[in-house]
Parts: C-alpha cells; structure tokens; sequence
C-alpha cells in the first residue's frame, strides 16, 4: 500500500478537497452508506450529511463496506433532510437532487460551473427522494438508463455522479 502513495486519514484531514457535498437522505442500508463514504473518500469529496433514518459511524454494518473511510471522511446528521438542505443553501451550495422527476435533467446533458458548490441529495432505496425535499432543490438530475429496471442502487449512483462530476470539473 506504501507504494501506491496513499494519503495518511490525517493527510486526508488536511488536504483540499472536491467541492462535493453528498446528502444522504433516510437510506436504509448500512451497507449502501458504506460504500457512499468509501467512494466519497476516493474523491477527496468535501463532506457527507447523513439525515433521517440514515444510520451514523460508528458501525460495524456500515464498516463492512467503508473499510475505514468513517474515519478519514467529514460527516455531519441531521434529523431532518430540509433543515439540512437549507443550511447548504445558506452556505451557498447548488443542492441536486438525484431523482427521475418530471423537470430532470440527464445527467449527460448537464455541466458543473467551475468555482461553484454542489450539494448532491441522494434519496432511500424504495421511495426515492423525499417530496419535501425536491422541493428545496435547485434541480433534478437523472442518469438515463435503457433496461427493464428504472433505478440504480444508491451506491451505484453515487458511484456515476461523483464521477462525471469529478470529471467535468477536473478537465
């Protein structure tokens, strides 16, 4: 691992990071929240807001599949999902919501503004995101998709956001 030249979870602490915020909204599996920290952590994202019914580290559910990113990963709870939008919004951030809605747009099609911030509102794994908390965001973005099924799991899709966010801002 030495030779990989991995960043320390203090080297992590003190680096800059990606401008990407990911909201959690009520998501059930621990195993799902898990792997958001963990793919967040590759990143260098900036932070994770953990809301509802979203299970906090520490635990060994959420360890199984963060394999220590609990540790190098800022994170915040809220009880509720809109308080913590709106605390975003008041600090400035863009918050999208990752949901197939009537006004989304695909992802695809959509291009990050370099110096702004984004809040990225991920919704649980059956109801998708919450009604009250579309409402607060600035847009809604969906990844197309061509099969018999019309949604991805959350941690995929977490996975394909970060990536394509990540990509269209670093280039």
């Amino acid at each position: 691992m030495d030779e990989l030249g991995r960043k320390t979870p203090g080297d992590f602490k003190s680096a800059e990071k990606f401008p990407l915020v990911l909201v959690l909204d009520n998501i059930r599996s621990m195993m799902n929240i898990g792997s958001v920290f963990r793919t967040a952590d590759a990143f260098l994202l900036k932070q994770i807001v953990l809301c509802g019914i979203t299970a906090q580290p520490p635990h060994r559910e959420i360890h199984k599949t963060a394999l220590g990113a609990t540790e190098s990963m800022d994170w915040v709870y809220f009880s509720s999902t809109t308080e913590a939008l709106q605390q975003l919004k008041q600090q400035g951030y863009v918050v999208i919501a990752l949901e197939q809605t009537t006004q989304s747009i695909s992802l695809k099609e959509f291009t990050p503004e370099k110096g702004k911030k984004y809040a990225l509102v991920f919704g649980n794994e059956v109801k998708g995101v919450d009604e009250k908390v579309l409402e607060l965001c600035d847009l809604s973005i969906e990844i197309p998709q061509f099969g018999t099924k019309h949604s991805f799991n959350i941690s995929v899709t977490a996975g394909i956001a970060i990536w394509d966010f990540f990509s269209k801002l670093s280039s």
